[in-house]
């Protein structure tokens, strides 16, 4: 019997998941959405039949490791997240091990990330690193001694909530002036958006409706040396960088690896960042931090993360 387990990406709109064995291959994957199940109990046993669907004769499953906004490692809890449709907070892994007798284990997305970055991806001789996720937000996963820091709550690490502009930018949290609001997808059109509105320079992309812009059409116009995608690239590398210098203060990472739809820009986004990040950093860290792409693919990558969480719980 081949050993396996499955690992469950929840997200908003769909969630996706798949079964996978030790060496990281992805042997079957599909998804539900999320969306059609606004009771619990009914997305757990649809989750539950769906997994077990792709199990076949010769697979033994012995675990599921689940990503998920807001979860708690602890508790196993999904705890009052917004684009989820069940509100307050939900008993996941609990539920869960009702419908599967195997452990279950819970984190958030970008946890889970950092693990399948240290069992599968670039991370795998590391034991101090950080991933940040640059998405619609920018989520982070700080691993410590080969350890994910989960804190007293288990929501240590929210990077994208640190303050790096006071009373800067409005963001989703509430507060003004986050992280995310100026180092992600959805903060670097926030950008392009201020520079088009105080400037008049040419630029391919005021003749996009403000609704269309996205992360993608800036970085090609960047690309094309448009002069208003490249000054917003450049300010939104400068914003990461010095995020990334005060994540460096506090845990002295060897590399810092970003993942998600801002990094498909390249050299773009990493040329400016490692100079920023070179030219701001305490003078005792200088040089010891690596600026790195991800080492997992995009497309499965939520998959693995949430695996490689349950491997890694079923090796303790």
């Amino acid at each position: 019997m081949k050993q396996v387990v499955a690992g469950v990406d929840i997200g908003g709109t769909n969630t996706i998941f798949g079964l996978v064995d030790r060496t990281g291959k992805v042997l079957a994957e599909s998804r539900i959405l999320t969306k059609d199940y606004p009771e619990i109990n009914k997305f757990i046993t649809a989750l539950s039949e769906a997994v077990n669907k792709l199990v076949k004769k010769d697979h033994d499953l012995i675990g599921i490791g689940i990503g998920a906004p807001n979860a708690n490692y602890y508790k196993g809890t999904i705890e009052l997240a917004p684009n989820l449709p069940w509100k307050g907070v939900v008993p996941l892994a609990e539920l869960m091990k009702k419908k599967n007798s195997v452990p279950v284990i819970v984190t958030n997305d970008a946890n889970a990330a950092a693990v399948g970055e240290m069992v599968f991806g670039g991370a795998r001789k590391m034991k101090n690193f950080i991933v940040l996720t640059l998405g619609t937000g920018l989520g982070s996963g700080i691993v410590i001694n080969g350890e994910v820091v989960y804190g007293h709550t288990a929501f240590a690490g929210e990077l994208g909530h640190t303050t790096v502009v006071p009373g800067g930018r409005e963001c989703g949290c509430g507060r003004l002036g986050c992280f995310e609001t100026y180092a992600s997808a959805s903060g670097l059109v926030r950008t392009v958006l201020q520079i088009l509105s105080e400037t008049r320079e040419e630029s391919s992309l005021r003749d996009i409706p403000p609704s269309s812009l996205t992360s993608k059409i800036i970085a090609e116009a960047a690309a094309g040396k448009d002069p208003v995608a490249l000054e917003a690239m450049d300010y939104t590398a400068e914003m990461l960088a010095f995020g990334i210098i005060n994540s460096v203060a506090f845990s002295s990472p060897e590399a810092v690896f970003l993942f998600g739809g801002l990094t498909k820009a390249g050299d773009i986004l990493f040329k400016p960042v490692r100079k920023y990040v070179d030219m701001n950093i305490m003078p005792i860290f200088k040089g010891t931090v690596k600026i790195l792409p991800s080492g997992i693919s995009e497309s499965n990558a939520a998959v693995l993360g949430a695996a490689a969480l349950a491997w890694n719980e079923l090796k303790k």
